[in-house]
């Protein structure tokens, strides 16, 4: 006979323990005697005390009468009761619980940039099969399908969307991710019952070099797969001159530059005034100092806690993020002196590296009083003029132009000569003539058509610059057409909503309304594409780098946004176009 414990043996020997009737009794009465001790104190070995009422018991071994006691004077509430029994209630895993599981995972991995792995991970199916039991987490494989599926449904929805439109605009940016592949971001941007609306329609990979041609092929596919090619009235993207020829040489749409990077090409312009970028450039090297050494840093801690001054971290200059001087200025200013005591200590900073970073009392004079900044700002206005004025009538025919027109805030154009107004009005007259020669609903904007929205933050902007008539109408003879009625009527407050005012007003100007529907949809930047940067990093970071280019695109599904208000002020997009 072999031993039980030996695993090679043919004989299985069972280990019994034999339970009594007392047994069985003890254990029930150590079960009620953990429960109804709770409620019962002992006063001696005779009497217990229930601590609820005080009421005393005389107690000898069984704790039957002091049950009875708790279910007469103390019962559990009948909900508490539902509950606990609910608690213990073994609920049954049907299919569609189960499918709303698996649907609910699938958008999790998307919305939260999850590794497709994610579902195969041992801890993850460890909490499923605690909280669901029954349910069997799906492989990778099948998770991936399931993405194709969703991004195939949203994409559906989102051509519905799209073939309402009458005319949209877009938005391009090019992004390298980790993996170093190319990736070509394309949204979308148009009214849909006067709400704006914003789509991400793609992101592609561009393993080519991304000439004017291929930066153009790329963006016509896109346009045809989403059935949108005849409908644009101006793309938006960066300075970069590849992008400006795909679209306006290749493609031959409305090409409009974005204005926060003009923007910031004008402000690098101030910059290189001497007096600025001494202090600057003396500023960074300081902060970069601060950063790359953990001795500095640590003592720079040490000296704010002597100082009481907060424990805040310096900040770098970005010289894409043009107020980031002003934040590194701020914060050098609030730490001057903790700084300088860092500097001086000799165990912390040599004297030579000292004499290096320490900044003059004139560069912190600089900083302080900030008398340079009205050099700058002048060297930045005039630069931003230069980028910007228009330098001929012809340029009036700018969608840019037509756009400003087109919302009433800024209708009257009192940023402009009388000759560029009046070359406005011309061009929007050749535009209304073109949509009454074409019949039914598919009429298309010309290629000299765009112009977007985004509300001016300072409300009052327009008055300061322009006077306290900006909104007030020229004299104009009315014969009563659309223009010269548009025009005669004061315009709006900047912070009133353009788009709201359309759609109040849409039966009086049948033809400038689908003019507006056009022009206002184009944004001043290309942000909403780069915006998608972010996400795609995450998107394509280190746990997904084995992602195929597709499955980049299918992880940033096709979505739209409601915008309930035209958010950019016109004449933004003016000035984005020069």
């Amino acid at each position: 006979m072999g031993s039980p414990l030996d695993p090679h043996s043919n004989t299985h020997t069972c280990v019994v323990t034999m339970v009594t009737g007392d047994t069985v009794n003890m254990a029930a009465a150590a079960r009620n005697k953990s429960k109804v001790w709770g409620s019962f104190s002992k006063i001696d070995d005779k009497v217990v005390r229930c601590k609820l009422c005080g009421k005393d018991y005389a107690f000898h071994t069984s704790t039957s009468g002091m049950l009875a006691h708790l279910e007469k004077k103390h019962p559990m509430p009948s909900s508490l009761k539902q509950s606990s029994m609910d608690a213990f209630r073994v609920r049954k895993l049907d299919i569609s619980r189960a499918e709303k599981i698996t649907g609910l995972m699938t958008s999790m991995v998307a919305k939260d940039v999850l590794p497709v792995s994610f579902v195969e991970g041992v801890g993850f199916r460890e909490l499923m099969a605690f909280l669901e039991p029954d349910y069997q987490v799906p492989c990778r494989k099948t998770t991936t399908v399931r993405l194709e599926k969703m991004y195939e449904d949203k994409a559906a929805s989102l051509r519905e969307s799209l073939c309402a439109a009458e005319h949209l605009a877009i938005t391009t940016d090019a992004w390298t991710a980790l993996t170093t592949e190319s990736y070509v971001t394309v949204t979308a941007h148009y009214f849909e019952d006067w709400k704006m609306k914003t789509a991400l329609l793609q992101t592609r990979a561009m393993p080519e070099r991304h000439t004017a041609e291929n930066l153009a092929n790329v963006l016509g596919a896109a346009a045809e797969d989403w059935g949108i090619a005849d409908k644009i009235v101006a793309c938006v993207h960066d300075n970069a001159t590849n992008v400006t020829g795909a679209t306006s040489r290749h493609l031959e749409w409305e090409s409009h530059r974005c204005f926060a990077h003009t923007l910031q090409l004008a402000v690098n312009d101030g910059f290189k005034l001497n007096s600025i970028a001494n202090v600057v450039g003396g500023a960074s090297r300081l902060v970069s100092h601060f950063h790359h050494s953990t001795v500095a840093s640590e003592a720079l801690k040490k000296k704010q806690a002597i100082q009481l001054k907060e424990p805040h971290r310096l900040i770098q200059y970005v010289k894409t993020r043009w107020n980031s001087i002003h934040d590194m200025f701020e914060r050098l200013l609030e730490q001057r002196w903790t700084i300088a005591a860092v500097l001086s200590d000799r165990e912390v900073t040599k004297l030579s590296d000292a004499r290096t970073l320490d900044l003059t009392d004139a560069n912190w004079h600089t900083m302080e009083e900030l008398l340079p900044v009205l050099q700058f700002k002048r060297r930045v206005s005039d630069s931003l003029t230069s980028r910007m004025e228009p330098e001929n009538t012809g340029t009036a025919k700018k969608a840019a132009f037509i756009a400003s027109f087109l919302d009433p805030r800024h209708k009257h154009l009192k940023f402009t000569t009388k000759e560029v107004k009046e070359a406005v009005q011309e061009k929007v007259r050749d535009l209304l003539s073109g949509l009454r020669a074409v019949s039914g609903d598919s009429a298309r904007v010309d290629d000299d058509e765009s112009g977007p929205a985004k509300r001016a933050k300072q409300v009052d902007a327009m008055v300061s610059f322009f006077g306290e008539d900006y909104f007030k109408g020229d004299t104009v003879t009315s014969d009563h057409s659309e223009i010269e009625r548009y025009t005669n009527e004061e315009g709006i407050s900047p912070s009133q909503d353009p788009a709201l005012w359309w759609s109040l007003n849409e039966s009086r100007f049948k033809n400038l309304s689908r003019l507006a529907k056009a022009y206002l949809c184009i944004p001043a930047t290309s942000v909403p594409a780069e915006r998608v940067f972010s996400a795609a990093g995450l998107v394509v970071n280190r746990l997904r780098s084995r992602l195929l280019p597709k499955h980049v695109d299918m992880l940033l599904p096709p979505v739209t946004l409601d915008i309930n208000t035209v958010t950019d002020a016109s004449y933004l997009i003016i000035y984005a176009d020069f």
